[in-house]
């Protein structure tokens, strides 16, 4: 019982957020713009504000491993479901090949 009330009560200190109203943009009604829309104190503004780095093809750092990882996905696909889909279609009712996955591996090229 207790440790269900004290998950309860972190989890209402976690979400609850900051509730108080006396923010300086809320008092003077004024809206200072910032020299740069990055902070002084963001060590990563640089990477940020570089072309280079917020190109689409740098965008993920996994990208990489997916062009590695793609080709052996082919290499899965075509030697083990489509064999499998294969010996799903002569008995359907044992495997459960549906009209639905009929569809599907029709649609294979």
């Amino acid at each position: 019982m207790r440790g269900t009330v004290a998950t309860i009560i972190l989890g209402l200190v976690l979400t609850t957020g900051c509730s108080t109203t006396n923010q300086v943009a809320t008092q003077d009604q004024n809206y200072n713009a910032p020299l740069s829309i990055y902070s002084a104190m963001d060590s990563t503004s640089l990477v940020y504000s570089d072309p280079m780095a917020a190109s689409q093809a740098n965008d993920h750092p996994y990208r990489w491993a997916a062009f590695i990882l793609h080709p052996v996905g082919h290499l899965v696909d075509y030697t083990v479901n489509r064999p499998l889909y294969a010996i799903a279609k002569h008995a359907p009712y044992l495997f459960g090949y549906t009209s639905e996955d009929s569809m599907i591996d029709s649609q294979r090229r």
